[in-house]
C-alpha cells in the first residue's frame, strides 16, 4: 500500500471514532443521511459510508406507505470521501415523504425522522405556500490533533438540535462550514477529512436527514485563511465540496459553486466568492475583483430578469456595511461593491436581500437607495465557532439598531402572505433557541 494511501486510512479511522455513540445504528454508516436540493419532481439524497459500499434509498409517501420507491444504486469510492448522491425522481409536487437508507441492500436503522418534502405546484392555482428557513456560518468542530493550541475554538454545538426543533423547510449555509486547518490545506486527502470529521458530529445528523439543505463556501471550506483565486488547489476543494453538498448546480461552466435555486416563489442566488477572487492584498492588480466577470455578469442579468417578491444573495462576505475592516466587500472591492448597488438602484430591482456571514457577529443592514427601494443585509456568524466583536470592526452606518449579536446565533426566514403581498420575517435564535430579536420585511420592502 502507497505511502498516501496509509495516511489517508489512518486518518479516516480516526474520524470513523467520531460519531460512534450516534451512527452505531450501522457499522458502515459514516455521516447522513441528508437532504439535498427538493424541487417538484426529484429530490436528491446524501450519505457517507465509511467503505466502499453500494448505497440506495427507498421513499414512499406518508398517506401511502405501502407503495415503495427506490433510487437507483451508487457506488461510494474513496476518491470522493466514501460519498453517495442518489436521485428520488418518482415523487409528486407538495407530497411528503418518508424514506430510508439502504447499505449494501441492508435498511439503516436510525433513532430520529428521515423525512423530506416536495415543493409545492402553486402557480396559476393559488398563493404560494409559506415557508420557513435557516439559515447560519462559520460552524467550526473541533479536533483537538490538529486545532491549535489553547481553549478549544468550537463550542455550543447544540445549536444543530435548537436549528431542527424550528423544523425549517430549507437549511442555507452561508460559509465557513467546515474549518481546513493547516494539515487539511493543500492535499484532496486532508479535505476529506476535514469535511468528513465535520460533517460526522453526532448533533447535525437530525437536522440533515429532515430538511432541504443548500450551501456556498468562504476562505475556510475553500482553502487557506482568506484565500482567494491564487490558491492552486482550488479544483480539488471544488470537488471536495461537490462531494458533500447537494445544491441542483455547480459554477458557471463548471468553475466555482455558483448556484441558482428557488423554493416557492423567492429565488436564491448563492455566489462564489472565492474562486475568481483577486488576491487581498494586490492593490495594484488590475481588475480587482472578488466575483469574476462573468459572475458579475450573470447575477446583475438574473437579477433583472426575476419577477420574485425577495431575491436572496447568498455571499461570504459582508456587502452592504460601511466598516472597512477584514474582508468586508466594501473595504476590499469597493468599485464591485458599488457597480452591483448601483445596478440594483438603475434597474429598479426590489426585493434584494444579501445573506452574508464570516464576521463572528450577526447584524442587520438596510439601506434605501434613490429610487426608494430598500435593500438588506442579514449577516449571521457564527453557529459554533469563536464569537467577538469589537467596537473597531463593528461599525456600521446601515446597521438597523437593536440587531447586533456577538454569541453564537442562527436565524429563521419565514415567508408568508398572499402573492401580490408577501412578507419575510426575520428571526435570530441563540444556542439553544432562544429568541434574541424579530423584524419582519413587509410587501412595501420596508421594515414594519
Amino acid at each position: 500500500m502507497r505511502l498516501q494511501d496509509l495516511c489517508f486510512t489512518f486518518l479516516m479511522g480516526t474520524v470513523l471514532l467520531f460519531p460512534a455513540s450516534a451512527l452505531a445504528q450501522h457499522k458502515n454508516l459514516q455521516s447522513g443521511p441528508m437532504v439535498g436540493y427538493t424541487d417538484m419532481m426529484e429530490v436528491l439524497l446524501w450519505a457517507q459510508t465509511k467503505s466502499e459500499a453500494t448505497v440506495a434509498f427507498e421513499y414512499w409517501e406518508k398517506t401511502a406507505p405501502k407503495n415503495v420507491f427506490k433510487t437507483d444504486f451508487t457506488r461510494t469510492e474513496k476518491g470522493s470521501g466514501y460519498t453517495a448522491k442518489c436521485i428520488a425522481d418518482k415523487v409528486l409536487p407538495g407530497r411528503d415523504y418518508q424514506y430510508r437508507l439502504l447499505i449494501d441492500n441492508k435498511q439503516v436503522t436510525l433513532p430520529y425522522p428521515t423525512v423530506f418534502k416536495t415543493q409545492t405546484l402553486w402557480q396559476w392555482r393559488t398563493d404560494p405556500p409559506a415557508f420557513s428557513m435557516a439559515t447560519g456560518s462559520c460552524a467550526y468542530t473541533n479536533d483537538e490533533p490538529f486545532d491549535r493550541p489553547g481553549k478549544p475554538y468550537g463550542s455550543e454545538s447544540q445549536i444543530f438540535t435548537a436549528i431542527h426543533a424550528k423544523m425549517p423547510d430549507v437549511m442555507l449555509w452561508l460559509g465557513d462550514n467546515v474549518y481546513l486547518r493547516e494539515v487539511d490545506w493543500f492535499t484532496k486527502t486532508g479535505m476529506l477529512y476535514r469535511y468528513t470529521q465535520a460533517r460526522s458530529h453526532p448533533e447535525l445528523q437530525p437536522l440533515l436527514a429532515s430538511t432541504s439543505h443548500y450551501a456556498i463556501w468562504d476562505d475556510h471550506d475553500f482553502g487557506t485563511n482568506d484565500s482567494d483565486g491564487t490558491f492552486v488547489h482550488k479544483e480539488k476543494a471544488q470537488e471536495v465540496f461537490e462531494n458533500f453538498w447537494g445544491n441542483p448546480t455547480f459554477g458557471l461552466n463548471n468553475e466555482g459553486i455558483t448556484t441558482f435555486f428557488q423554493y416557492a416563489d423567492v429565488e436564491y442566488f448563492l455566489l462564489d466568492d472565492r474562486y475568481f477572487r483577486t488576491a487581498n492584498r494586490c492593490e495594484s492588480c488590475p481588475e480587482r475583483t472578488m466575483l469574476g466577470e462573468k459572475q458579475l455578469e450573470w447575477l446583475k442579468s438574473a437579477l433583472a430578469a426575476s419577477y420574485a417578491p425577495f431575491k436572496i444573495i447568498a455571499c461570504g462576505g459582508q456587502v452592504l456595511t460601511t466598516n472597512k475592516a477584514a474582508e468586508t466587500y466594501i473595504n476590499l472591492y469597493p468599485a464591485e461593491r458599488d457597480s452591483i448597488l448601483a445596478h440594483i438602484e438603475r434597474e429598479d430591482i426590489k426585493g434584494v436581500i444579501f445573506l452574508t456571514g464570516d464576521r463572528h457577529f450577526s447584524e442587520l443592514s438596510a439601506m434605501q437607495n434613490k429610487r426608494g427601494n430598500w435593500v438588506y443585509d442579514l449577516t449571521v456568524s457564527p453557529l459554533s465557532a469563536g464569537a467577538y466583536t469589537s467596537a473597531a470592526e463593528t461599525t456600521n452606518d446601515h446597521r438597523v439598531p437593536g440587531t447586533l449579536v456577538a454569541q453564537h446565533n442562527f436565524a429563521m426566514l419565514n415567508f408568508s402572505g398572499p402573492r401580490k403581498s408577501r412578507e419575510m420575517k426575520m428571526e435570530l435564535f441563540d444556542s439553544n433557541g432562544i429568541p434574541l430579536w424579530t423584524r419582519t420585511i413587509g410587501p412595501d420592502g420596508a421594515l414594519k
